[in-house]
């Protein structure tokens, strides 16, 4: 074992110096290798394919995988004359550098492996809220920035807010009654067309909240039609009875927006339209009076925030679409006007209801069952409060336990909330859909549906084991967490899901370490993992101001694979880090 040494510099004048030792394999490691090497010093390509299959429960891989990832390892030994190493397999060192390996060990499968051939009401869909904002929701810049930023990370419910420019004759895309600058559609369009794909080759859904006239619409549609060319999905039907699959609709881009027809429009349901009742929600009236001041003073100097958009919640929708643009259209959305109850009728053709965060809760709190129901053919899309005007999210399982399948997320902040969307979104390939679990879908013997606040027995037990972490050293400085000495770690390990299933633990700090080694297991019990997310996070403790930073990761649990695990951390923005990583084992009972 090598060591490695700091010096830090204490009071101008002091010099103080650690050794840090370099992590060896721990124990179940030691174990696992003398268990299936049988005892030698060495284990064969064939004894890793034993270890893999039987430990590691990986039943995909082959006796010629095994030998790959030995001859990998084997090319990367030192070439040194003294070396007497046997050429036939790993030594237990190279077994531990190999278990650090991610394309090997990997705590999620990196493929597509869930079906796709359901309807979309029946995925949980990576959805962005506001998708062109730089910032925050009052004065921001509106740009394809963050929309290309979104597609690369593989969101696939995109929103546009779509306004008349200042000649209305052309389209911005801006938060409208805001001081936000806004962009032109077409800029969008064609980063959209760009990008849509890249990370993932099932379907866009573009959500359209447009406050335009007809002629402005035919633009549209018009626009949509030449950028998006053989993209663009046009629908069999006016009004679809089920939703199309991803499958089916592969490498396509969807649009939804409010109502097509003048008698959907006049229908007591869906009377107000998505957009106009939304941005009217999003500000509180203390802001918007504000807003209008603003907008008043810089009137004079050609301000985007003009009369006519700052009165437009006044307005009725208009009662003729352009039929250009209705023809677009797959997935109808609406906003209820009264009681949401009133509007969870599961009659008819599918649609799409958006929802406030606060309106789901409330409903919840009465309706869960119909929420779940209405969810098996339809969409819910629910929306962040218009509190949240520096662009932050709430808890997403608010609406996954209810079965809403976009729910809506600003992407361009960071935090805990927006940690777990991303963990979730992992499922699956990283493909932006993710299948809800049967009972979300399905209905019950007695036709009941699933009520995530009704108590629920422990459907399974999931161990975690802590052992290690490294690569701190290499990506950050030798003072950012600690001036005068090498930073001191811990691990929080914590269930996201249902109320039930919810719990933090944390491991022990290990003082004055860049190799941290902690070695302690938890035991998380759970009602509902389909649901459940492992949120990872290590910390450096500090005794007078608040712990740093050093990393997290969220996993699903449903997707998780046993064994010996290494887990890369993410920053706070969800970017992976370098080289952070830490060593885990997970297991089932």
């Amino acid at each position: 074992m090598t060591s490695v040494t700091y010096g830090y510099k204490m009071f101008k004048y002091f010099n103080k110096t650690y050794a840090v030792s370099e992590q060896a394999p721990p124990p179940d490691v030691k174990d696992a290798f003398s268990l299936f090497a049988e005892g030698a010093d060495v284990m064969s390509a064939d004894q890793l394919l034993r270890f893999l299959h039987e430990h590691q429960l990986e039943l995909d891989y082959t006796a010629e995988d095994s030998n790959r990832v030995v001859e990998t390892v084997l090319q990367s030994r030192t070439q040194n004359a003294e070396c007497d190493s046997d050429n036939s397999g790993l030594t237990l060192d190279e077994f531990f550098r190999f278990l650090f390996l991610v394309d090997f060990n990997d705590p999620l499968k990196s493929k597509v492996h869930q079906d796709m051939n359901a309807p979309l009401s029946h995925y949980f869909i990576y959805t962005g809220h506001n998708s062109y904002l730089t910032g925050n929701q009052l004065s921001s810049d509106c740009s394809d920035v963050p929309i290309i930023k979104a597609l690369q990370r593989g969101v696939r419910v995109i929103e546009l807010d779509l306004w008349p420019n200042s000649t209305k004759d052309d389209i911005d895309v801006v938060h409208g009654r805001t001081l936000t600058a806004p962009v032109t559609l077409i800029q969008c369009l064609k980063s959209i067309k760009e990008y849509a794909f890249v990370k993932s080759e099932y379907p866009l859904i573009l959500t359209l909240e447009d406050h335009l006239t007809p002629i402005l619409q035919a633009k549209v549609a018009e626009m949509l039609a030449q950028v998006f060319g053989d993209m663009l999905y046009y629908p069999e039907t006016d009004l679809l009875t089920e939703f199309p699959t991803p499958e089916s609709v592969k490498g396509r881009i969807l649009i939804s927006t409010k109502p097509p027809s003048k008698e959907y429009l006049q229908s007591k349901q869906f009377k107000d339209s998505d957009s106009e009742r939304e941005s009217t929600e999003e500000l509180s009236p203390c802001v918007i009076s504000e807003l209008e001041a603003a907008a008043a003073d810089e009137k004079s100097d050609g301000n985007d925030v003009d009369e006519e958009s700052l009165n437009a919640r006044d307005k009725k929708p208009d009662q003729q679409r352009a039929p250009e643009y209705n023809r677009l259209i797959t997935i109808h959305a609406g906003k209820p006007k009264g009681p949401v109850k009133d509007h969870l009728n599961v009659v008819g053709g599918v649609r799409r209801l958006s929802l406030s965060e606060q309106e789901l809760e409330k409903a919840s709190t009465t309706y869960g069952s119909d929420i779940v129901r209405f969810t098996q053919k339809n969409i819910i899309r629910v929306y962040p409060k218009g509190t949240r005007v520096n662009s932050s999210n709430y808890r997403p399982h608010i609406g996954w336990i209810y079965g809403a399948q976009m729910v809506a997320f600003n992407m361009q902040g960071h935090g805990k909330s927006l940690w777990y969307m991303q963990g979730m979104f992992r499922a699956n390939g990283g493909c932006g859909y993710v299948k809800k679990p049967s009972f979300l879908i399905e209905e019950g013997p007695d036709d009941e549906v699933f009520d995530p606040k009704k108590p629920m027995p422990v459907q399974k037990t999931l161990m975690v084991k802590v052992y290690m972490g490294n690569g701190w050293s290499t990506d950050f400085s030798k003072t950012h967490f600690d001036a005068f000495s090498p930073p001191d770690f811990y691990t929080k390990v914590c269930i996201v899901g249902v109320p039930a299933d919810k719990v933090n633990k944390k491991t022990k700090i290990i003082n004055d370490d860049w190799f941290p080694v902690w070695d302690e297991e938890f035991e998380f019990p759970l009602c509902v993992p389909e649901l459940a997310l492992l949120w990872i996070e290590v910390r450096e403790y500090d005794m007078h101001e608040k712990d740093d930073f050093g990393g997290q990761s969220c996993l699903p649990i449903s997707e998780l694979r046993s064994g010996f695990r290494v887990i890369p951390l993410f920053d706070e923005k969800g970017e992976q880090l370098k080289s952070v990583k830490l060593l885990m084992r997970f297991q089932f009972k």
